[in-house]
């Protein structure tokens, strides 16, 4: 949004009548003023757009968030605020909020309708994921609601992506008393943590009692707020869907490449300075970052936020010792990401050969390709690994390793029912729109990457796209089963669900994982194969 644009829109709602104050709307005092949400017809209480620190514009874009302004009177917070910047890359995104700026820093909370100050309800922040460029925490697959309905209170929330999120410069490290730069949309999370710490109280939240989960890259996230030293104590638990910055490709840059990075985009742009950068609209800076073959903005090594390398922080025994429940889903890539034509035994062999060199007689041995079926299946599997299923085992063993808290492993495999109209896709606005009728790819045999989030926090109900059936219902109460159980007490077991035992780390045994299914069940994780990838693509 541009600087006029957002005049307008400060012009339009100065001039428009003020929303009327519902009578009987729940309130609640925060430390920056009184907010009034809205009641369910579940009986839930609502609260959306709540800010947890100032809009960071203008002077503060690139800085690390400032505390919430106060205000005056009640504050509604009946409806979802601004999504931060980003472009549409995903198409799975269903937003529900006021549209896209940079004054993007608000949370939502949902509690019990039996809430109350001192209630002490355990609490669930959720981080979204969407690769650190999209997500906002109003998408309905992230609702609250129903996880709420299970006696916690749980919390979502905006933070900067992007260029806007994760931009380095020198002399930003310069302006920086900690002479670090980058990592602000990483710093936005431990700034929702720190407001769920002094706040959530209020609505019935216990502040010791939080668990912060999230997927894909609110993965990553929960990954890096277990080693940073700023989020320490913010959490009493931690799971991780899909991710972490463990692997040579999944890890952080240094602080000097990543200067070296916004650097050069300051000088692609035409930015003599960071007063000129800051001088730039901010749909200007998001199409710059988005052209074809830009480098993406991530997480640095800024001796503030990451002191380290995640990597090294877990080997150190330096990350927040809390109990864990991670894992991946079974198809989180295809295989056609290594091939564009149906794999043959000896195609396989060849991506194999160049994949792994001359370890590729045991790669074959962990990845059988003899049959085309094989194939198929092998050369996912070695996507999959590499992409998510690798980092977040590694994350995993690291952790267990030098913790000493129990860690509970999943392995999600349920496969998203087919559409309710074929050439059916989720659009951004929330509805369903036809896709063309070109040729497709064949439909995934199974669990597509953030296939399970729906499932975990209840949401199937609300995401129209997909024609659930009642054994999807049975796995979404699974999962929500699991989950709710370890947000109250560390442990996902309980009555009516599969034990599900924390995994022991013994180096001549393969950790024992949750299978997630319509019938759940325990496996052996196939520890080979990743005690094998650890060795040919290290941290």
């Amino acid at each position: 949004m541009t600087r006029t644009t957002a005049s307008l829109h400060r012009l339009s709602a100065a001039l428009a009548p003020p929303r009327a104050l519902p009578s009987g709307a729940p309130r609640v005092q925060t430390n920056s003023g009184v907010v009034q949400g809205l009641t369910l017809p579940s009986g839930v209480r609502a609260f959306r757009g709540i800010p947890f620190a100032a809009p960071p514009v203008r002077d503060r874009r690139w800085t690390p968030p400032q505390p919430a302004l106060p205000w005056p009177g009640v504050r509604l917070a009946d409806r979802f605020a601004h999504q931060s910047m980003q472009a549409r890359v995903f198409g799975d995104m269903m937003f529900r909020n006021a549209g896209m700026s940079e004054d993007c820093l608000y949370l939502n909370v949902w509690a019990p309708a039996t809430a109350a100050p001192g209630a002490n309800l355990p609490v669930l922040v959720y981080i979204y994921g969407g690769g650190f460029v999209a997500g906002d925490g109003s998408e309905p697959r992230y609702d609250g609601e129903r996880m709420a309905s299970r006696g916690m209170v749980v919390v979502t929330f905006t933070y900067r992506l992007g260029v806007f999120g994760f931009l380095a410069h020198p002399e930003l490290a310069a302006e920086s008393p900690h002479h670090a730069s980058g990592n602000y949309g990483h710093l936005d999370q431990v700034a929702a943590l720190a407001w769920v710490r002094d706040n959530i109280e209020q609505f019935g939240g216990h502040p010791a009692e939080v668990t912060v989960a999230g997927e894909s890259a609110g993965s990553y996230s929960v990954n890096a707020l277990m080693a940073s030293p700023l989020s320490r104590g913010l959490f009493a638990r931690a799971i991780g869907e899909s991710g972490a910055y463990f692997g040579a490709s999944r890890s952080v840059s240094t602080h000097d490449d990543a200067q070296r990075h916004g650097q050069a985009f300051a000088t692609r742009v035409g930015a003599a300075s960071l007063a000129d950068l800051r001088a730039r609209s901010a749909t200007e800076l998001l199409e710059a970052s988005g052209q074809p073959g830009a480098a993406p903005f991530l997480a640095n090594i800024d001796g503030w936020f990451l002191p380290a390398r995640p990597a090294d922080l877990f080997a150190a025994g330096q990350q927040a010792q809390v109990p864990l429940l991670a894992g991946w889903n079974s198809e989180e890539l295809g295989w056609r990401a290594l091939l564009p034509d149906d794999p043959a035994p000896e195609t396989a062999r060849a991506v194999l050969a160049q994949r792994f060199g001359a370890r590729a007689a045991q790669a074959e041995r962990l990845y059988p390709v003899s049959t085309a079926d094989e194939a198929r299946q092998s050369l996912t599997d070695v996507a999959s690994d590499h992409f998510m299923g690798y980092p977040t085992w590694k994350w995993m063993e690291e952790h267990q390793r030098t913790s000493g808290q129990p860690v509970y492993r999943y392995f999600y495999t349920r496969p998203r029912p087919a559409p309710v109209e074929a050439g059916v896709t989720a659009n951004l606005a929330g509805g369903v729109t036809r896709t063309s009728d070109a040729p497709r790819d064949p439909p995934a045999t199974g669990a597509v990457h953030s296939a399970e989030i729906e499932y975990a926090l209840g949401n199937l109900s609300l995401n129209p796209v997909f024609g659930w059936t009642p054994d999807d219902h049975t796995v979404s109460q699974t999962m929500q089963g699991y989950f709710a159980n370890f947000i109250k007490a560390g442990d996902p077991n309980g009555d009516g669900l599969p034990h599900w035992p924390a995994s022991q780390h013994r180096a001549d045994r393969p950790a024992l994982r949750m299978r997630i299914d319509v019938v759940s069940r325990t496996e052996p994780e196939p520890r080979a194969r990743y005690v094998f990838l650890d060795q040919t693509d290290p941290r």
